[in-house]
């Protein structure tokens, strides 16, 4: 058996900025899937006992956990991130990542909204206000957690696991 039929799939998280709500569904997902769930975060938190939930302090500084992950994943990884860079990063290494409202972002779409971001970048910089997302509500979670359910049953029918 190679070292790649040996790889069990992991969900990655950029931890700091991941709401609370959605942590809990990963955990949940952890457990009902006996799947690995590693956190990433430039600050301890509190995670669940478990053998599949793991975190790991980076130290502060732009992009450290951001690298972490990106350095850890491997082909066919789920990272959890709200960070379009980072999304970026996660597709052009392979992975997959899905944002917090339930987007899973691949080659078309993660580009398209990196220069939406980096548009909104340069208005907010030449002094236009803009709006910040809306806040995380109940049906944002249940989108989140029903992309994340098709996205984990369409690797395990591909083998990935």
């Amino acid at each position: 058996m190679s070292d790649e039929e040996l790889y069990a799939m992991c969900i990655w998280v950029d931890a700091d900025a991941c709401p609370g709500a959605i942590k809990d569904v990963l955990y949940k997902t952890a457990k009902r899937m006996d799947i690995e769930v590693v956190l990433v975060a430039n600050q301890p938190m509190h995670i669940p006992r478990s053998d599949l939930i793991h975190l790991i302090t980076v130290p502060h500084g732009a992009d450290v956990a951001d690298d972490k992950i990106v350095e850890m994943m491997q082909v066919g990884d789920i990272v959890v991130t709200s960070d379009i860079p980072l999304a970026a990063r996660v597709v052009e290494k392979s992975g997959i990542a899905i944002g917090h409202r339930g987007e899973v972002f691949d080659d078309n779409t993660v580009h398209s909204r990196l220069a939406a971001r980096n548009m909104m970048d340069q208005l907010r910089s030449a002094g236009v206000e803009t709006s910040g997302p809306s806040p995380l509500g109940q049906k944002d979670v249940q989108i989140f957690a029903n992309a994340l359910d098709r996205t984990l049953t369409q690797c395990f029918r591909k083998g990935i696991q």
